[in-house]
């Protein structure tokens, strides 16, 4: 592998691999179009594709998701913005307008996540549908758009862990990295001399591939599911212990006022350990119910 990386490379050296001239994106006219929106877009579109198709095969109505999805995407983008505006209050408090500069990067997941689950239930609400049943079907497509939308941080050299020498570490160009407060000091102790480049976990590769696990279980598990909101549920538990422990490899962390814990990792343990609580109790008291509508009787034993 080169010491000296061309500014645009990106290498995995121990998988043997060395990307060269990775684009962040590409002009049309004057107007640069970056990879990460278009993945984002792309994420976004397939996960509508998903859940259309589920509803299809479960026997629902299509159309309906595409009714629900623009509402959605739209409050997602605004939860996002207000959930990286909070817990990163003092990049913007100095210049207010800056807010609505979505150019500049700065939006969360979680945040899209809680604006897609209230449009939801709003949504279902005003539409008389059965909104966990809604939850169940959409929640592939949300975790596919996840999945997808993961790699625009590829592009955009950011999202990534502390220091590592395993397989899949990853290296990139110091020049490249967007945002420099995310090169830490143990990173930073690792630059040897003579090169130009930090080598970092890919952790934004290790939640796009984990996701991909959770969507296949719940596309496989939808058919045996006991209950409509139980794959929401599976998607809240297996998205959750995901994010607690990729949120704590990464560097770019966004902190609980006046602590250090990261804000993500604390909603993922809590979104895990609730979501396996509630389908636990809701299991019991399906069984409970069915045991009291079927007693055994002394007749039905013999």
């Amino acid at each position: 592998m080169k010491d000296i990386m061309g500014l645009k490379d990106i290498a995995f050296p121990n998988l043997g691999l060395y990307l060269e001239n990775i684009p962040q994106g590409f002009y049309v006219g004057n107007l640069f179009i970056h990879f990460y929106g278009c993945l984002i877009a792309i994420g976004v579109i397939s996960g509508i594709y998903m859940a259309a198709h589920v509803a299809k095969k479960t026997g629902q109505n299509p159309d309906i998701y595409w009714d629900f999805y623009p509402y959605a995407v739209i409050f997602s983008i605004i939860g996002a913005r207000i959930y990286y505006v909070v817990f990163q209050w003092k990049e913007f408090e100095g210049d207010l307008l800056s807010i609505f500069n979505l150019r500049q990067g700065g939006i969360a997941i979680y945040g899209a996540v809680i604006g897609a689950f209230i449009t939801l239930f709003t949504f279902c609400k005003i539409k008389k549908q059965n909104a966990l049943l809604m939850g169940d079907t959409a929640m592939p497509g949300l975790i596919l758009g996840q999945v997808i939308g993961r790699w625009g941080n590829f592009f955009n050299r950011e999202v990534f862990g502390g220091y590592t020498d395993s397989l899949l570490a990853m290296r990139i160009p110091i020049d490249m990295v967007r945002d420099r407060s995310d090169i830490t000091a143990e990173i930073s102790a690792h630059i040897t001399e003579g090169t130009n480049y930090i080598q970092v976990h890919p952790t934004f590769f290790y939640e796009s591939a984990l996701n991909l696990l959770v969507l296949i279980l719940m596309l496989v598990y939808t058919k045996h599911k006991k209950f409509d909101g139980e794959i929401c549920l599976l998607y809240l538990g297996g998205y959750g212990i995901i994010r607690f422990f990729v949120e704590g490899m990464r560097t770019d962390q966004l902190m609980l006022s006046g602590t250090n814990i990261p804000v993500s990792q604390l909603v993922g343990i809590v979104c895990f350990v609730g979501a396996v609580v509630a389908d636990v109790v809701i299991r019991m008291v399906l069984k409970k119910k069915k045991v009291g509508e079927n007693p055994k009787t002394e007749e039905n034993q013999i």
